[in-house]
């Protein structure tokens, strides 16, 4: 009988050279920005890690520890909690931006001159500004021109991170140097980043994903059978990438990490906060109720009315989208909308491999 071969989860140890020292910045103390932190110091980097909060910063200093987000993190290395933005990306070879969408351009804006030019400034961050419908990595353009910039995006699950849990992650940029670069800073043994010239699509994954994830969340809590979760999901993945090709974005992006991948992950886990509160809402929840349990920012609930105005802009059918947005914010009920859905025009499965006229 053949013994079944298992990939041991690298050890703490298992560390790059230190000799390997090069200095980045991480800007943002939430859940994702204390995993980039880690995985950086954890490769021999040092890690200038940015928050708002004195008494945070000292948290980490003093104890290692970021006991607002992850209290059983440990974190080491040579890390430097600050809340001087300016003297975090000093000298910076990388900057990685995990600031909630809301905050996102006024931080960069405030501290535009601080940045340096040709400096990698890569946005963690997924969600969608609502004036312009701005993507991150636009406003980090804007505000921002002498920086060269990236997006990082995947499933990538904090809390797997942290744990040494294998995670792949897709860095999308336009200029090779800064996609070799990141891959470089982050790759590791357990921590996997392929690259991706997509801005646009991969970005704009990445936030388009967290609306599916309430619905998802609202089919596990309706006890829908998995044949029903696994139509949502290539359904949801059908909408998604028909809005981004619409906006520009390549669709073949919607078939790797930053599509499918991150898709399926937040999905199908009870670890994603989208998920959570559409499960909250599918069990009878009112939505600031489930929002106020969780007690962090679920960017789908957002990104839900800017894309669904978005897609009224420009015509787009979005059925999924106008069903959650009824649910949430126009008093119809779950199963309405579900029958609704159900009964529906069928139209084709992969839109882009159809001829036009019969996808339509």
């Amino acid at each position: 009988m053949t013994q079944e071969r298992t990939t041991p989860k690298p050890s703490p140890t298992d560390r790059k050279d230190t000799s390997e020292c090069r200095n980045v910045a991480v800007l943002g103390g939430g859940s994702f920005g204390t995993a980039m932190t880690k995985v950086l110091a954890e490769n021999g980097h040092c890690v200038r890690f940015w928050m708002r909060d004195e008494a945070q910063a000292r948290d980490v200093r003093d104890k290692g520890v970021n006991d607002r987000y992850m209290p059983d993190v440990k974190l080491e290395g040579n890390i430097d909690p600050t809340t001087d933005l300016a003297a975090a990306i000093r000298g910076a070879e990388a900057v990685f931006v995990a600031i909630p969408s809301k905050a996102f351009r006024s931080v960069i804006r405030e501290h535009a001159e601080d940045f340096e030019a040709d400096q990698a400034v890569v946005s963690l961050t997924k969600g969608i500004e609502r004036d312009g419908f701005r993507l991150m990595s636009e406003i980090l353009q804007e505000e921002i021109p002498r920086c060269r910039t990236g997006v990082l995006s995947g499933p990538n699950l904090a809390g797997e991170i942290v744990n040494r849990d294998l995670t792949a992650t897709v860095i999308a940029a336009k200029d090779p140097d800064v996609r070799r670069t990141v891959q470089c800073l982050l790759g590791c043994e357990y921590f996997r980043v392929y690259a991706n010239v997509d801005v646009y699509g991969v970005e704009l994954a990445g936030a388009l994903k967290n609306i599916y994830a309430i619905v998802a969340g609202m089919a596990a809590a309706m006890d829908l059978g998995e044949n029903a979760k696994s139509m949502l999901i290539t359904r949801s993945l059908a909408e998604m990438s028909r809005f981004a090709v619409s906006l520009g974005a390549n669709p073949m992006t919607f078939m790797g990490l930053a599509g499918i991948g991150d898709l399926i992950v937040t999905c199908t886990s009870s670890r994603s906060r989208n998920f959570r509160i559409g499960y909250a809402v599918g069990k009878g929840r009112a939505l600031d109720e489930a929002a106020a349990e969780i007690g962090q920012v679920a960017e789908g609930v957002h990104t839900l009315l800017l894309v669904k105005e978005k897609a009224d802009d420009v015509g787009v059918y979005m059925p999924l989208v106008r069903g959650l947005y009824d649910i949430l914010y126009g008093n119809a009920s779950i199963s309405a909308v579900i029958n609704g859905l159900m009964m529906a025009v069928q139209n084709s499965d992969v839109e882009f491999i159809l001829p036009r006229t019969v996808a339509q």
